[in-house]
């Protein structure tokens, strides 16, 4: 399969006036631990990090993307979640001592997308959940000594974050920024979306006619934000949009309008137009609502010809690392030469989604990818990339 991409026509790469680049990349999740081996597996659309879970009240199961982390290094953090970000950060050590060694007085800030943070460890005692934790433990351990906070918006919270990284650079409060996001498993949550009747039984089926509803899963993903030079693997934080359209606790607005202001708002912010996005990484739960709203949302801001497809029956809805680690997905095909990340369901529904869906195999360079994070209270937000 062929998908025509239509190349940067608004704002040259060559005329952009500020430079963010997202030069790094630590990433772990149910397609495996590092930036190498979750290429892999990406392309060759391998789903076999998504495990069954047959704990659910009722006897219920689902199926959920758990990191593949040894019970060692589980066992090494007091935490989950800090197991899942040392396994991340550890991918990052070099370029951070790096960054140290050219210039001693760096100063690195953080900002970091969670949801459930440490809900796991304190069940039992909710009074002692940590939002927190997660910068934290990047201060503790890592070594983050410039302004740093955590921003927490349910599934939205990582997409969130590259606003506010950036601004921390371009205040020049920074002089490079840990930006991600971190999710663990927690008991708690997946009951809750089972409580939802929100959970599919099976693998979930983004933009399939029967799909039945999301796969949950945990992971950590952080970039090293910063200005200047690029390196061989650098990509560019082009535009981020944001928009709350406050339908509902838990349901999307059905026609979409939050996620259209949302990717026009993050089109504005990059100078692009809308044929200037070669693919759409969508946030595609697999439920019915989020599906068809969403398309209709994107055939109205790209008309049909954009490529799209959802990552999530490869790693699972990762909530509050989410928006990170599909952000960090579009970072690795920015930089590859293997294609899009393949879509995964084996039918679509052609009456909501009349686009080019990439498939395993398929080989297409894209030089722009925009993805998109929906949250619960109709927080939304949406980033673009291109490559340098």
């Amino acid at each position: 399969m062929h998908i025509q991409i239509n190349g940067l026509n608004g704002r040259g790469l060559n005329k952009m006036q500020e430079n963010y680049l997202l030069t790094d990349l630590g990433i772990v999740s149910a397609l495996g631990v590092g930036v190498e081996e979750t290429k892999k597996r990406l392309f060759l659309g391998d789903s076999s990090g998504m495990k069954e879970l047959t704990s659910l009240s009722g006897g219920d199961r689902t199926v959920f993307g758990f990191a593949p982390l040894a019970k060692e290094e589980f066992d090494s953090s007091p935490t989950r979640i800090g197991a899942l970000i040392d396994a991340a950060m550890i991918q990052l050590n070099g370029a951070i001592e790096k960054l140290r060694c050219d210039n001693p007085k760096c100063t690195i800030g953080a900002v970091i997308g969670t949801s459930n943070s440490t809900m796991e460890e304190f069940t039992d005692n909710p009074t002692r959940i940590d939002m927190a934790y997660p910068v934290s433990r990047l201060r503790e351990k890592w070594g983050v000594n410039g302004p740093a906070w955590v921003v927490s918006t349910a599934c939205s919270s990582s997409a969130k974050v590259f606003a506010s990284a950036r601004q921390l650079i371009a205040n020049g409060l920074c002089d490079a920024v840990i930006v991600g996001g971190a999710d663990a498993y927690t008991r708690t949550v997946v009951e809750g979306f089972h409580a939802l009747e929100a959970l599919s039984p099976n693998l979930t089926r983004p933009l399939d006619a029967d799909r039945d509803g999301i796969n949950l899963g945990e992971g950590a993903a952080f970039f090293i934000l910063r200005k200047g030079s690029a390196d061989e693997n650098s990509v560019e934080l082009l535009g981020v949009g944001e928009s709350s359209d406050a339908h509902h606790l838990t349901a999307p607005d059905p026609e979409g309008r939050g996620a259209e202001m949302s990717m026009r708002n993050a089109l504005l912010d990059a100078k692009l137009k809308p044929e200037d996005i070669d693919y759409v990484n969508l946030h595609g739960t697999g439920t019915t609502y989020n599906d068809s709203m969403e398309c209709a949302a994107v055939r109205r801001v790209f008309g049909d010809n954009v490529a799209v497809s959802s990552t999530k029956p490869l790693t699972g809805h990762c909530l509050g690392a989410a928006g990170a680690i599909e952000t960090a997905l579009c970072w690795i095909a920015l930089n590859s030469a293997k294609g899009l990340p393949p879509h995964c369901s084996a039918s679509i529904d052609r009456e909501i989604a009349p686009f080019p869906v990439p498939r395993v195999g398929d080989k297409t360079e894209i030089r722009t990818a925009l993805t998109n994070s929906f949250a619960f209270g109709g927080s939304n937000s949406t980033v673009i990339l291109a490559k340098v």
